[in-house]
């Protein structure tokens, strides 16, 4: 009796780790377009960047103040039409293709409606940034790429909400050639509208954020026509009575996003919060800080194309009613992120001067102290990164199960509350200068870690249990 005890445990075991490797295979599989996509984006934004700095340092500063305005508005509507993929998702691993059709149907609805705030807002960038004390001529600069820019936000959300059909419904590769083909075409519009090549007039900053436009008028219009001419996409008939308005899904997609999109909002603050305190130190701090910044914005968008796809697998769990497979989802995914941006931050730290001399070079004042001190900080910042590695994709999981209120508590607790009095005490009450705020930083982006992942275990928990 004891062998066949032992025997039976020796199953249970090996059907476990078996389930386990086929959820992490199946989410690599997921994540890899999402991720590569997410990349892709910011290769983008960054040719614009490169292609801007050509004509001198007040185009890029004044595009760099266009982007704070541009990312901050855009990031409310995201978050809202980002929440379709959750109840699409659930509803594909249900099989109801109906509820489906529907979450595309209101997501396209959610970016035309928002799309009309945003543009305005960004239409108004100059007066807000002169009443953030922004110099006069930097604010005006800044103004005319978003009055290109902004009219590009009707196609950029309406994008984003067949982005999420498609990873719904597990093809997400047609996003990631459109995305990977809008990289050199935005590259040659902006050279072309920006500088007046081949008989174009030269339109300045304005050429650039109106190239810009064009791309995203182009990429929306790729994936329409793949979402409802190709197959498997056009049976689903995404576009079948699109006048209906649902007002009870509607509702429900606003209760959902409001608080993706708030807790966006707040984690897009606090590091601008502490780029404000790296200024108060010195301005060698702020070049050195910006360097890790900017690795940050790249690493992380490993986590959260990872994050994304844990959204869709744990829906898919969730709609087919696999509770077992909404914790093995989330820990396979997470254990996936841990290990690949790990990896990526050992290669990171060993080049971590060599990469600060590429990013500072000879732009800034004490090159030597500078390159040094963003040397440091990327070695400080790797448990920084770890963390939010860790609650990106914990945060994407529980987003899978249409949890988002009390991760927003969750956000505002660690990251303002803890994360930033800590920055402010440990970089200016004990001396330890960037070195605490980044320290501080770090300890917030743990704590979010924490709860997230405690969150989600304890959901899924209870999910399994009832089931």
């Amino acid at each position: 009796m004891p062998c066949l005890r032992i025997t039976q445990l020796r199953k249970i075991i090996w059907a476990a780790d078996r389930h386990f490797a086929v959820e992490l295979s199946e989410i690599a599989k997921l994540a890899l377009p999402m991720v590569l996509t997410q990349l892709g984006q910011v290769a983008m934004m960054t040719t614009d960047l490169a292609l801007i700095g050509r004509s001198g340092a007040d185009a890029i500063a004044a595009a760099a103040l266009a982007g704070r305005v541009y990312l901050v508005s855009l990031i409310f509507g995201m978050g809202l039409v980002a929440a379709s993929a959750s109840f699409a998702a659930q509803a594909f691993g249900a099989d109801n293709l109906n509820v489906v059709r529907r979450s595309v149907r209101m997501g396209l609805w959610m970016a035309l409606l928002l799309s009309i705030p945003i543009i305005v807002f960004q239409l108004r960038g100059e007066p807000m940034l002169l009443a953030l004390g922004q110099p006069p001529d930097a604010a005006r600069l800044a103004q005319q790429y978003l009055s290109g820019v902004a009219w590009g936000a009707a196609p950029v959300l309406s994008f984003l909400a067949i982005r999420t059909f498609m990873s719904a419904v597990n093809r997400p590769e047609p996003i990631l050639w459109i995305t990977l083909t809008a990289i050199p075409l935005n590259a040659l519009l902006v050279y072309l509208m920006m500088y007046g090549k081949l008989g174009l007039p030269q339109l300045d900053l304005f050429g650039a954020g109106l190239a810009t436009t064009l791309v995203n008028c182009a990429t929306f219009s790729a994936g329409l026509w793949y979402a409802t001419m190709r197959r498997p996409f056009r049976d689903y008939r995404v576009l079948a009575q699109l006048w209906r308005f649902d007002w009870p899904l509607m509702r429900q997609l606003i209760m959902m996003g409001g608080p993706i999109s708030m807790a966006s909002l707040l984690e897009c603050g606090i590091w601008s919060a502490a780029a404000l305190l790296m200024g108060w130190i010195s301005t060698k701090a702020l070049a050195a800080t910006q360097v890790a910044f900017q690795i940050g914005a790249i690493l992380l968008m490993i986590p959260s194309g990872i994050g994304m796809a844990a959204t869709v697998r744990v829906a898919h769990a969730v709609g087919r009613n696999d509770r077992p497979g909404i914790k093995r989802t989330g820990v396979a995914a997470i254990l996936l992120g841990i290990v690949i941006v790990a990896v990526l931050m050992v290669v990171l730290i060993a080049a971590r001067f060599e990469i600060a001399d590429f990013f500072l070079g000879k732009s800034v004042d004490d090159v030597e102290a500078t390159i040094g001190l963003a040397a440091h900080l990327i070695f400080v910042s790797a448990s920084a990164f770890m963390s939010a590695t860790v609650y990106t994709i914990a945060s994407g999981s529980l987003r899978g199960l249409k949890d988002t209120r009390v991760p927003l508590l969750f956000s505002g607790i660690a990251y303002w509350l803890i994360g930033l009095s800590l920055s402010y005490l440990l970089g200016f009450k004990s001396g330890l200068g960037a070195t605490g705020v980044w320290i501080g930083l770090s300890i917030g982006s743990a704590f979010y870690a924490a709860l997230l992942v405690l969150r989600f275990q304890l959901l899924a928990s209870k999910l399994a249990h009832h089931g």
